[in-house]
């Protein structure tokens, strides 16, 4: 027994630090069209080798290739989701200079994962639910129904918040629009969403959910147990994981992601699963097409891990630069995905310079008008707004119980 050895504790280090360049060969890149395509019925363990590949449709050249990649063409839907990633866009980089201006307290930016949400949006239907995590708006914006403004006034907690200041700003709600209220507790939208796709499916109901996580919180307890129930009855959602490289400040290995992938994690728990190119906008519309179409046929879940890159900061509140390079995303080796799909359409020759530069003045001065908008009703941190002292103790209880009217009492002096 003397002579064995002491143990040692690992703990995973990310491949960049700041003054230094960050290694990607950890991302175990496929060539774009490598990956097969599986028939929709396919069995989970059919799909097992495809958690470890990565689905690829544009090549470096602009061009779609491989099985992923659509029969033809739709160039009406490929201008809809670039305008719609330029737009969401343009609202985080307005949004992010309203907080600094104090007209808002706090942002989060999707910038450089603008395909995923886009995409997604684009590939599920009127009825289904999306248990999103704060960083897809664009599930929101790419949508024509769904005015700025009103994003913005959930943002400022102003007179025209349906939530009315009791959800922090980024967190919206949109029943109309599918799109339920995102928690601030990491990992319980995942359980939810499988709960709700779960009753869909007991009430004998056409609608699936789309549940939405990122990397780190992954290693929360809820994950499991919603790959479990997902899989024992075969739940109609899909179960989105972006892997975004960086939680707050800690790399995805801390979660689990450098000696296996989270795809795999899925394969583990009887899932069919996907690890996909999450800056290749063809590549994420067929992904989640191929999905929703499964749980859509009672053919269960589905798990796609999205590969990207959080190219800004966690939020307003955070400085990427004290823990990564500063310089990471402009060498992620997928690329951004508004200037990919961008070239795809040059490609195609169905988009130019000049109308990509109408396009983003266009969008700038449509985000710039809905801020002005939104300000009307009052509610931005710099003209001062204080709520009214009632409305703290309002639409919590449907009648106010004595203990609280007593309390409002006291605290109107």
């Amino acid at each position: 027994m003397d002579s064995l050895q002491s143990l040692r504790l690992y703990v995973p280090e990310p491949t960049g630090r700041p003054g230094r360049e960050t290694d990607f060969s950890y991302l175990h890149l496929s060539p774009a069209g490598a990956v097969r395509k599986p028939a929709i019925d396919a069995t989970p363990v059919d799909t097992a080798d495809l958690a470890f590949t990565l689905v690829r449709v544009l090549d470096e050249d602009g061009r779609a290739v491989g099985p992923w990649a659509p029969a033809q063409p739709d160039v009406p839907l490929l201008k809809r989701g670039l305008r719609a990633m330029m737009k969401t866009r343009a609202f985080d980089a307005k949004m992010l200079i309203a907080q600094r201006q104090k007209k808002i307290s706090f942002y989060i930016q999707c910038l450089g994962e603008e395909a995923i949400a886009v995409a997604h949006a684009f590939a599920i239907q009127p009825g289904d639910m999306c248990f999103p995590t704060y960083r897809q708006q664009g599930l929101l914006l790419a949508r024509e129904d769904i005015p700025m403004a009103e994003l913005i006034c959930q943002l400022m907690s102003n007179g025209r918040d349906p939530m009315r200041g009791r959800q922090l700003p980024v967190m919206y709600s949109y029943k109309r629009a599918g799109f339920f209220t995102i928690s601030g507790n990491l990992a319980t939208q995942f359980i939810q969403a499988v709960g709700w796709a779960m009753a869909s499916a007991i009430k004998g109901d056409t609608n699936i959910a789309s549940a939405w996580i990122g990397d780190g919180a992954t290693a929360e307890s809820d994950f499991h147990t919603a790959l479990t129930f997902a899989h024992v009855y075969r739940a109609p959602v899909i179960l989105n994981v972006v892997n975004n490289q960086w939680a707050i400040s800690t790399f995805q290995a801390i979660a689990g992601g450098e000696a296996t992938t989270f795809a795999a994690r899925g394969v583990g728990c009887g899932i069919a699963s996907l690890r996909v190119d999450g800056n290749d906008f063809l590549a994420v519309l067929a992904a989640s097409r191929w999905a929703a179409e499964r749980a859509r046929s009672n053919l269960g879940p589905t798990l796609i891990e999205w590969i990207t890159y959080r190219a800004g900061a966690h939020s307003t509140s955070d400085d990427p630069s004290r823990y990564r390079p500063a310089d990471d995303w402009q060498h992620f080796p997928l690329g951004d995905p508004i200037a990919r799909l961008k070239q795809h359409l040059e490609v195609l020759g169905a988009w130019f310079e000049e109308e990509h530069r109408r396009t983003q003045e266009q969008l700038e001065a449509e985000v710039g008008a809905a801020l002005k908008e939104a300000e009307r009703f009052g509610g931005t941190l710099i003209d001062g707004h204080v709520p009214p002292l009632e409305s703290m103790f309002e639409d919590v209880y449907k009648d106010m119980p004595p203990h609280l009217h007593e309390q409002l009492r006291q605290a109107r002096g």
